[in-house]
């Protein structure tokens, strides 16, 4: 007895091993994959299945579709991808169970997907019908959530639901046996296999009805529904992908077809096999559902199914002005109509009258046209090729009238047709036409162009020598006087709402121009300078004048001018500005007065020391040496700024830098002034003159005096009167280590500075008023020698010394 249980096992293990050797020999064939366990296979097989993939130029991702297909459940793949991204990974961690989404469900029936990854076929793209099969977006799969039809047959792996519900209640998932039965608690064995869902939905109810007595008085009710369907098995031949395929019971003759790849390279679209029990039940013509929409050859698959993909033997060529040119396959006693119905019909460019035609002898080629009176008739031979060519970009009737007529647009030509026909088709002449000459511009036999003159006054009159018969691609041409005007124009500038230049009209007056420009400003004088161009045959050498001048008055007041000046072609018009229109300008007043605020500039020159009398001068805690002025800085100052060159050479970045700095920071200039000496002689230069939009700001007398910079404390020493600059810095701790006293400077209240000087070995100091600033600025940094440069400096001076010695010598 144990040596039996020996031997089963080792049968088994054998079994398992050469299952696993079998996948890792050929993943991609025909092999019958339901029985593989990944988690059994080696890491030698694991290199084999790789180098596999790698031979056939294909990633695991393109390979999963077939192996689903050939039965490998969704787990064990994903098992088997892993192992392949990792080989040396733990076997026994590799578990990936199906996920929700890698089902279909309808209620509780469930049926695992079949994935397709399709790769874009670019050798077979031509071909009519293998868009059909290389679109990932199509599958022709089943939908599972859908009623069950209700001549579904049932067969060995479907599982069926049946609920008992009412007084009595049920509820059970049975799945039909490899005998074809379902067991039923109670009620026992019921054959089903073969049957429609409908059929066999009765059989069971009556089945049913015998054990459970509440079914047949109605208070108790009988559901039977499909919770799952079965797999059967097709086979594939003559497809890009042949082979065995484990397919939804529910599966029809596209879904399979599809996750074939379709035909291969020679196979037919028009003659697939649809093998049943050893015999063709279907020929399955595709392009029946490409042209019409016809989905009758798409029928339900059923076990052991076979479709057969033959070679197609008659093959043609469509190309040129088609809406869908290509490789097209045809049957016997199909004519060209078909084909060009195949390929949705002639483009609108397509010349239809006949179309070319590359046939095949028994040795060599030959080019025949096939009439548009053939098409019904002719048939297409294996191999030909037919080319659909372009209309001729010619016109066998156009005509066309441009210029000054009403309707400028290409008639249509009829033989007899005149020059005066053509005019009145174009709904005649408009009022501004040139009635002395018309063109016509004639395309002549050999293509080339003449031009006919003729007068069109005449020809429109009837006269036969100008109303001559017009001939085909012919273009008349009537021209409008408006082409022989010149635009003038005239130019008013000066004190005017609208200064710029205008069209000249006839008869244009100085008062329709100041209308048309805005009219008068109200700085408008009296003065008005009128300049107009000098036309002459000859150049008068002994006259200067480049222009003639006119001086005019008007009244300012009025743009209707009682002597209205009749204006020519580019005069140009100045009206002059009143000598004073200045409106009211105004300073600013601010600090230590009296009275702060605006104030207007009222004299010419207007002084600083007038404004301030006006508003009610110092106060008592003003300081006097803290008077200064602030001045805008003009837009036309920030110009000049921009325009200063530094010679900065390759550093002009710096340039633009300080440039931007000055325009931002720099908001006006500060003027000092000294009002002690102003207060002693008001005529002096001190007294400085003040512009418009100044701002005089008189500081408040501060007791102290402030010390910044490169100094140990930077702090507020209180003014004594009579120290030194010295006391001051003293008082601050003196200077740090990057202090430089040399060119310590002082700013004095009213924005003025001063710096220390010296004189041989003297140096003084600017005196401290209180309210003053002392700045002490930073020593600049010297770059040290190094050793290498004083050694240098050694060596050029020793090679001097010898140059004087041996000079001396």
């Amino acid at each position: 007895m144990n040596f039996k249980k020996i031997i089963t096992i080792l049968s088994i293990i054998f079994t398992l091993l050469q299952t696993s050797n079998t996948i890792a020999q050929d993943i991609l064939r025909g092999n019958d994959l339901s029985s593989v366990k990944v988690d059994n296979l080696s890491e030698a097989d694991i290199s084999k299945i790789k180098a596999q993939l790698q031979t056939q130029n294909i990633t695991i991702d393109q390979a999963q579709p077939m192996a689903l297909a050939k039965g490998m459940s969704l787990s064990e793949f994903n098992k088997l991808k892993s192992r392949l991204a990792n080989p040396t990974s733990n076997q026994q961690n590799t578990k990936n169970p199906i996920k929700e989404n890698d089902k279909e469900a309808n209620g509780d029936r469930v049926q695992e997907k079949v994935y397709n990854n399709k790769v874009k076929d670019s050798l077979n793209a031509l071909i009519f019908g293998s868009e059909l099969f290389d679109n990932p977006t199509l599958n022709f799969e089943p939908d599972l959530k859908l009623a069950t039809p209700f001549n579904y047959i049932l067969g060995p792996g479907d599982e069926l639901q049946i609920s008992v519900y009412g007084v009595q209640e049920f509820n059970a998932s049975i799945p039909v046996s490899v005998e074809g039965k379902i067991t039923i608690q109670y009620v026992g064995q019921i054959p089903v296999s073969g049957m429609t869902i409908e059929a066999a939905t009765q059989k069971i109810k009556s089945a049913i009805a015998r054990v459970y007595s509440t079914v047949n008085s109605g208070q108790s009710q009988v559901s039977v529904t499909l919770s799952r369907i079965r797999t059967i098995k097709i086979t594939l031949v003559g497809s890009k992908q042949p082979g065995n395929y484990n397919l939804s019971s529910l599966a029809t003759v596209y879904n399979a077809l599809h996750l074939g790849g379709g035909p291969n390279k020679n196979g037919s679209y028009r003659n697939i096999q649809l093998i049943r029990n050893n015999k063709i039940i279907r020929n399955i013509d595709v392009y029946r559902f490409l042209v019409n929409g016809d989905q009758s050859d798409n029928i339900g698959l059923k076990e052991n199914d076979v479709i057969k993909i033959p070679a197609n033997n008659q093959k043609v060529i469509l190309d040129g002005e088609v809406n869908r040119p290509g490789i097209f396959e045809m049957k016997k006693g199909e004519s060209f109509n078909d084909l060009l119905n195949f390929a949705s019909g002639f483009n609108e460019f397509a010349y239809t009258q006949s179309v070319s035609v590359i046939q095949k002898t028994g040795k060599e080629f030959k080019v025949d046209d096939v009439k548009s009176s053939q098409f019904d008739t002719y048939k297409p031979s294996n191999g030909d090729v037919f080319k659909v060519s372009k209309i001729l970009n010619r016109f066998e009737n156009r005509i066309e009238v441009l210029g000054s007529v009403f309707r400028p647009d290409i008639y249509s030509f009829y033989q007899g047709m005149r020059i005066k026909d053509l005019i009145e088709k174009a709904d005649g002449i408009k009022e501004d036409a040139y009635l002395s000459r018309s063109t016509i511009v004639r395309l002549k036999s050999d293509l080339t162009t003449e031009i006919i003159n003729l007068n069109l006054e005449k020809a429109l009159a009837g006269d036969p020598e100008f109303n001559i018969l017009l001939k085909r691609e012919d273009i008349v041409t009537v021209y409008s006087i408006l082409d022989f005007k010149e635009e003038f124009k005239v130019t008013i500038d000066g004190e005017i709402k609208k200064p710029g230049s205008y069209d000249f009209y006839e008869n244009l007056t100085l008062n329709d121009l100041l209308i048309q420009a805005g009219g008068l400003a109200g700085s408008a004088s009296k003065r008005v300078e009128i300049a107009r161009m000098i036309k002459a045959e000859n150049i008068d050498d002994k006259n200067p004048s480049k222009a003639e001048l006119f001086n005019i008055e008007i009244t300012p007041e009025n743009n209707e001018q009682i002597e209205n000046f009749v204006l020519k072609p580019f005069d140009v018009i100045n009206i002059r500005r009143v000598g004073m229109y200045n409106a009211p300008e105004m300073v600013s007043v601010s600090g230590s007065v009296a009275y702060t605020g605006k104030y207007v500039l009222v004299n010419k020159k207007e002084t600083i020391y007038n404004i301030i009398q006006r508003a009610g001068g110092l106060t008592a805690i003003a300081n006097l040496d803290g008077v200064k002025i602030k001045r805008p800085i003009q837009k036309k100052q920030i110009e000049e700024i921009e325009n200063i060159n530094l010679n900065l050479g390759k550093n002009d970045t710096i340039q633009d830098k300080l440039t931007k700095k000055l325009k931002v920071d720099l908001k006006y200039a500060t003027i000092p002034v000294d009002w002690r000496k102003i207060l002693k002689n008001k005529n002096g230069y001190d007294n400085v003159t003040l512009f418009p939009g100044d701002e005089i700001d008189v500081s408040m007398n501060v007791e102290s005096v402030k010390i910044t910079g490169n100094v140990l404390l930077t702090s507020e020493i209180p003014f004594v009167k009579g120290k030194s600059f010295n006391y001051y810095l003293n008082a601050v701790g003196g200077l740090d280590n990057k202090g430089w006293k040399k060119r310590a400077y002082i700013i004095y209240p009213n924005g003025k500075a001063d710096v220390a000087n010296s004189f041989l070995f003297f140096r003084s100091y600017p005196k401290v008023v209180s309210g003053s600033q002392i700045v002490v600025p930073e020593r600049p940094t010297s770059n040290r020698l190094s050793v290498g440069e004083w050694v240098g400096i050694g060596s050029v001076i020793t090679s001097l010394s010898l140059l004087l010695i041996t000079a001396f010598k």
